[in-house]
């Protein structure tokens, strides 16, 4: 069964990295990536490139836009011409409103509205658009689909037309209201309009040239002018354009997947053989590939879909984090797979690599805990140093210029470095999100003054202040053997939390008096002694403390027994058959380094308490025998501590403990005055 359960975790694992290369070549941008970065103005930092095929000069899309508005601009719009309107609003006008007798002024009126109305009258919103383009000709639809040229400086609008009659005619004209049947017979026909500008833009050349196969385009050291960019860039669509799709959906995709999986394979095998406890924890892993997923996913959006330039993007938190809740080897590994992923989609790879991995190694080198802000503000500016000295190194090699440095990308680096302010946000939703903790929460945890361990100090001191000592001891000694001292200085101050249900049955805490164990049977005493352990989970589960806290309470006896009382019974019960499970912790065996350094300090520091003396001698050879005897007993057999880190343990615990229990001097007395204190008390005597 545990055999079946190992292999199906296995398989899980598994499918999370494929899920995992899967999702992030989906995410690539799905383009022909062009292998060459160049701006206008900066040297050519490649080798001599020369056409292999032949290909042509695309126009820029400025200088499209730009002969397009030119093209347009020269071309008339197209208005419908309605010359029936003249004839349709005299009649409207003689029988509504004139009744002369003066066939000369009749006639008159007559030629002037026929005058007027086939050159054409337009409303004023259109003549004003029309001035303001600066158009000057537009072409007349007839009723007859035939077409003809009208100068716009001739047409009338309803006012102008009113006004020549008025300067043509006798002044009593004026009393006919003769601007009423002056309405525009000219209206803008849109839709011809469109199919005309079309039909132009379709005969608008998008080639400047052409470039013939072998034919030189730049050589290596070159300042990129404006025409050879513009060939580069045709050069880069040409050769999108003709690398066919089965290639971009299976051969350039392939690769893709192949190399995501590759890096994600060497973190994978990284965890396994350095790192087994983060890569047996499955929450571990899915909080990896999350922090991965989302640089890749952002990146990916910011050049698909923006202009943004994606070093605003926070590379660096990912160190952070991961260095938060890890070690400083597993967040440098972790960022530079990532960054590698990355610079499949940038555009130069090599400086991307080299500012990352740098900013990496700054904020992994610079963020050992992360217990305070002012800790995360040092490291924030510390990479956008190094951010800043690294670009700029760069820059200075390959452009040889100041002049041609970007500068604005260091507007960038300080963005980026800004965002890594909210990693102290991300990291509480990651420990909510995934169930783990991170130094920030472990430094809250160790302060004495909260609730529980208030609690804690009133109502078990002896207990309390057994669990400090064993928190100094222990944090030394992880120290010596680079463990995770916070962890386990954490750890060992709530190791003991249970005693508080019933302190009065525990040494510590009876201050000389009676024991009150001695009246139960080895039985009953030894099920009071080992509960301590049970009801220390219950108490950490109803404070919320974390799992990983809980387990030291655990596993700090392991599976030892509470031999006092073990041996009690045996001594009572010579002929009896002893069920040891009864004197026996539950456990389970301590499984790091960090709950072995506990189990070792918790008990070391308790048996030096009953040390008949305390010299240099008696200390070591107590710190001996207890360890050995843990280990003789198997107590650290699942622990991975080495004998070297015991031995360098054993070193720690003796120095600690001849400091705590070091001699004092007697201070000697002033002769004079303990004399004088001699025949005082004999005065008094008397």
């Amino acid at each position: 069964m545990n055999s079946k359960r190992k292999f199906w975790k296995l398989v899980v694992k598994i499918v999370l990295f494929a899920f995992l290369a899967f999702i992030i070549t989906q995410l690539f941008p799905r383009k022909n990536k062009f292998k060459y970065y160049y701006e206008t103005g900066h040297p050519w930092t490649y080798d001599l490139v020369t056409a292999t095929f032949d290909f042509p000069i695309y126009k820029s899309e400025k200088q499209i836009e730009t002969e397009k508005e030119e093209l347009l601009s020269q071309l008339a719009p197209y208005f419908l011409l309605n010359t029936a309107k003249a004839a349709e609003q005299l009649n409207l006008l003689f029988r509504n409103q004139l009744n002369l007798s003066d066939a000369g002024a009749h006639l008159q009126i007559q030629e002037l509205f026929y005058k007027i109305y086939s050159t054409g009258i337009i409303s004023v919103e259109s003549y004003e658009n029309l001035q303001k383009r600066n158009i000057s000709k537009l072409t007349a639809i007839l009723p007859d689909r035939t077409t003809k040229s009208l100068n716009v400086k001739d047409l009338y609008t309803p006012k102008s037309a009113y006004e020549l009659i008025k300067r043509s005619m006798a002044e009593n004209i004026n009393l006919y209201n003769i601007n009423e049947y002056l309405v525009e017979n000219l209206k803008y026909d849109s839709a011809t309009t469109e199919l005309s500008h079309e039909e132009a833009l379709k005969n608008l050349s998008l080639t400047t040239g052409i470039v013939q196969t072998g034919e030189l385009i730049i050589g290596r050291g070159e300042i990129v002018t404006p025409a050879t960019y513009q060939i580069l860039e045709s050069l880069k669509k040409e050769y999108e354009n003709r690398l066919g799709a089965f290639k971009q959906s299976t051969v350039t995709y392939a690769g893709e997947l192949m190399a995501v999986a590759g890096l994600l394979t060497l973190l994978a095998i990284y965890l396994k053989l350095f790192r087994p406890r983060v890569f047996g924890d499955i929450r571990n892993l899915l909080m990896l590939a999350l922090n991965i997923l989302f640089l890749v996913l952002v990146t990916s959006l910011i050049i698909r879909y923006t202009n943004i330039n994606y070093y605003i993007v926070p590379f660096a938190l990912l160190p952070i984090v991961i260095r938060v809740f890890f070690d400083s080897r597993t967040a440098l590994f972790t960022h530079i797979i990532s960054m590698m992923i990355i610079s499949f989609i940038v555009d130069d790879a090599f400086q991307f690599l080299l500012l990352q991995i740098a900013a990496g190694m700054t904020a992994v080198s610079s963020l050992k805990d992360m217990t305070q802000r002012s800790q995360l503000v040092q490291s924030a500016m510390l990479i956008f140093l190094t951010y800043l000295v690294g670009f700029l190194a760069s820059e200075f090699i390959f452009e040889g210029e100041l002049s041609r440095v970007h500068w604005m990308m260091i507007v960038y680096f300080s963005i980026s470095t800004g965002f890594l302010l909210f990693a102290y946000l991300l990291v509480y939703v990651l420990e909510k999100m995934f169930g783990l903790i991170s130094s920030v929460t472990l430094v809250e945890l160790t302060n004495v003054n909260s609730d529980l361990m208030m609690r804690f100090a009133e109502v078990a001191p002896g207990t309390f202040q057994h669990s400090l000592q064993v928190s100094n001891l222990a944090t030394e000694a992880a120290k010596k053997i680079n463990a995770n001292s916070l962890l386990v200085r954490t750890g060992a101050l709530y190791h003991d939390i249970g005693k508080m249900n019933h302190p009065e049955y525990f040494i510590e805490n009876q201050g000389g008096g009676k024991n009150p164990l001695t009246a139960l049977n080895p039985i009953e005493a030894a099920k009071i002694i080992i509960s301590h352990v049970t009801d220390g989970i219950d108490l950490a589960n109803k404070n919320h403390l974390p799992q990983q806290i809980i387990h030291f309470i655990t596993t700090h006896h392991g599976l030892s027994q509470a031999k006092y009382f073990y041996n009690s019974y045996i001594n009572q019960h010579p002929d009896e058959t002893v069920d040891r499970q009864l004197f026996t912790y539950p456990g389970p065996l301590p499984d790091s380094r960090e709950t072995a350094i506990l189990m070792m300090a918790d008990a070391v520091e308790a048996r030096s308490r009953s040390l008949n003396q305390y010299t240099e001698e008696s200390i070591d050879k107590m710190v001996e025998q207890m360890i050995d005897s843990q280990i003789a007993d198997g107590q650290l057999r699942n622990s991975n501590i080495s004998f070297k880190d015991v031995e360098e343990v054993k070193v720690v615990f003796k120095h600690k403990i001849r400091n705590m229990y070091h001699t004092r001097i007697a201070y000697p007395e002033v002769k004079k005055q303990a004399e004088a204190k001699k025949e005082s008390e004999s005065t008094d005597h008397h």
